[in-house]
């Protein structure tokens, strides 16, 4: 007990402030739980529920991004084009020689070659990898970092829940009926700070300001509107609380050295993996960085040449330095897209819509790294075995996560919608199982 106290006592002089989080995770060690107010072993207890702050890094890979040019390369058949292959710092995988810097951390990386799936259509295929569901005209579906925020996150805190930097896409991009307390904060950038979180006038002004509005809304609340009222007032107590905060700077990437910022890459896919590492560090549970370019209808090996050049350095560095911290044993770093592209190479010299045999990579938080699961076959056309479907995916992701995948959220309409319908966890992917 003493050398908990004594540990504990070091960790707050080190940093000089503790986290909520933190310290709900300390008091366990010290014993003191029984002495607790009941809602504040309430409070424990549900901290303890939320996994110990596992984390999600999401890289997006919008267009859909080619196998054959990342994960999957096929070199001497003629749908490999130009493409060769490079060994990694695991004996006997290879992946493509477009991915230097990846290929030298796959002791970490774990690659998921049997994707498979029926949706071609940007749209409907974005939805599905991010919701797990198809679009309808009545429900619009969580995404898997509203679902995270909702399970893991911490309503309560300063910094947002889930956080989105870069323009993503706008299917499957949203909370859904889940509502806007699980909505993305987006940034635009990670170069600056976020839009609109700079004061125009001192603290205390500020406040009287926010109370003033907050006595209008509840002035005008009907019973017929008071549900539109409070959502708009939480969301304006959470963005105040946010603006007020000291957890502010973690969005100032330019604060870490100079020779972090290098090891990361300076472009702007590298800043925001940085920005990454510094939320998860700072609490927030599901961060989403979008990556464009990969829809290669034509020149497609140029292209695919610049974007792999973009991703590769920051995914290396962000996979060192999570370890580097010991944060990749609670933090999963999931990189995909809607879907890949033809193994043939139509007459542009692109490569279309391909979503019947396609690659993931998924890293951290319990996944065992150094190794590829499924493959497809030598011309790359299907899945030769360990076929891997959407669900199954989203599954296994939301188990590494500590999500409950069944657990059932009421649409308007008031139908049960499970987090992930079907499916089955993966357990290939898992350390230990």
């Amino acid at each position: 007990m003493n050398q908990v106290y004594r540990e504990t006592e070091i960790a707050i002089t080190d940093r000089q402030t503790m986290r909520r989080r933190d310290f709900l995770r300390v008091i366990p060690a010290l014993g003191v739980s029984s002495y607790l107010a009941w809602p504040d072993r309430l409070a424990l207890q549900a901290a303890e529920m939320r996994r110990q702050g596992k984390a999600c890094i999401l890289l997006w890979m919008q267009g859909g991004p080619s196998q054959l040019e990342t994960w999957d390369p096929k070199p001497g058949h003629s749908h490999g084009g130009e493409t060769k292959a490079i060994s990694t710092t695991i004996p006997g995988i290879e992946i493509a020689d477009t991915l230097p810097q990846t290929s030298q951390v796959m002791r970490d990386v774990c690659v998921i070659r049997s994707m498979t799936a029926r949706e071609g259509s940007h749209p409907r295929a974005t939805y599905l990898l991010r919701t797990g569901y198809l679009p309808t005209a009545s429900i619009k579906h969580p995404t898997l970092g509203a679902v995270a925020a909702q399970q893991l996150g911490q309503l309560d805190a300063d910094l947002p829940s889930y956080v989105r930097i870069g323009r993503g896409p706008r299917q499957g991009a949203g909370a859904g009926f889940l509502g806007v307390a699980y909505d993305a904060f987006t940034l635009s950038t990670a170069e600056k700070l976020p839009d609109n979180t700079s004061l125009t006038t001192d603290p205390a002004r500020y406040q009287r300001r926010l109370g003033l509005l907050d006595s209008l809304q509840t002035a005008v609340a009907r019973p017929s509107t008071d549900a539109l009222v409070g959502e708009h007032q939480g969301l304006y107590k959470k963005a105040a609380r946010l603006v007020l905060s000291p957890d502010m700077q973690t969005f100032d990437v330019q604060r870490e050295p100079e020779s972090m910022r290098k090891a990361y890459g300076d472009s702007e896919f590298g800043l925001a993996c940085l920005l990454a590492r510094r939320l998860v560090e700072a609490g927030v549970t599901f961060i989403e960085i979008n990556l464009d370019g990969w829809d290669t209808h034509d020149d497609h090996f140029a292209r695919t040449q610049r974007l792999c050049q973009q991703f590769d350095q920051p995914y290396a560095a962000l996979l060192r330095d999570l370890r580097q911290r010991h944060l990749l044993d609670t933090t999963l770093v999931a990189w995909m897209g809607e879907f890949g592209r033809t193994p043939r190479i139509n007459p542009r010299g692109g490569r279309d819509h391909y979503p019947r045999a396609f690659s993931v990579a998924l890293a951290g938080a319990g996944v065992l790294g150094g190794q590829v699961i499924g493959q497809t076959s030598a011309d790359g056309m299907e899945v030769a075995n360990q076929p891997v479907t959407v669900p199954d995916l989203l599954r296994t992701i939301c188990h590494t996560l500590g999500v409950d995948a069944d657990r059932e959220n009421n649409s308007p309409a008031g139908r049960p919608i499970k987090v992930v319908d079907g499916g089955r966890v993966v357990t290939q992917v898992l350390a230990g199982a």
